[in-house]
């Protein structure tokens, strides 16, 4: 089990910012966190007084980012330093609720690495509270983009 502490030292996320209170388990393909930040009245990700369902979305992306750095991790100096992730979509999101800052309970983030390369990884991901499901869906990271590695000169014509 990672403390926030230590999760915040693996993610590029820090202070308020860092919104995962412990990691409860992970392997090479998931991870199992959970958080206690979506009651705190000064949650960075609060609009208009409020925590919308949404906001869940970079729950999961900060349990996928913790993820990448543990892999990186286990794989010792051989696999060199965490690859940068960016998060580069979500598809088929559900959400089950209006917000976050009203669940009473601590929130359960999963993701399960679905597929992936040295350049993308698709995750599969949930938040819920106790057994009842907030959102889920799934997420595209690609790893170690500049921008110019985005950005293809045309070819002549």
């Amino acid at each position: 089990m990672l403390s926030r502490e230590e999760i915040a030292r693996r993610i590029p996320h820090q202070g308020r910012m860092c919104l995962l209170e412990r990691v409860v388990d992970w392997s090479a393909d998931s991870i199992h966190c959970e958080a206690q930040s979506h009651r705190a009245a000064d949650n960075p990700l609060r609009a208009y007084g409020r925590l919308g369902i949404a906001c869940g979305v970079e729950y999961a992306a900060q349990a996928m980012a913790v993820h990448g750095a543990l892999i990186a991790q286990a794989a010792g100096p051989a696999g060199g330093a965490p690859a940068q992730g960016y998060l580069a979509s979500v598809r088929n999101v559900s959400l089950h609720a209006r917000r976050l800052d009203d669940v009473a309970g601590d929130l359960t983030i999963r993701a399960q690495r679905l597929m992936g390369d040295a350049h993308n990884i698709v995750y599969g991901f949930s938040v819920q509270a106790g057994e009842v499901p907030l959102l889920g869906g799934r997420a595209t990271v690609v790893l170690d983009a500049s921008i110019g590695s985005l950005i293809r000169p045309r070819e002549p014509q």
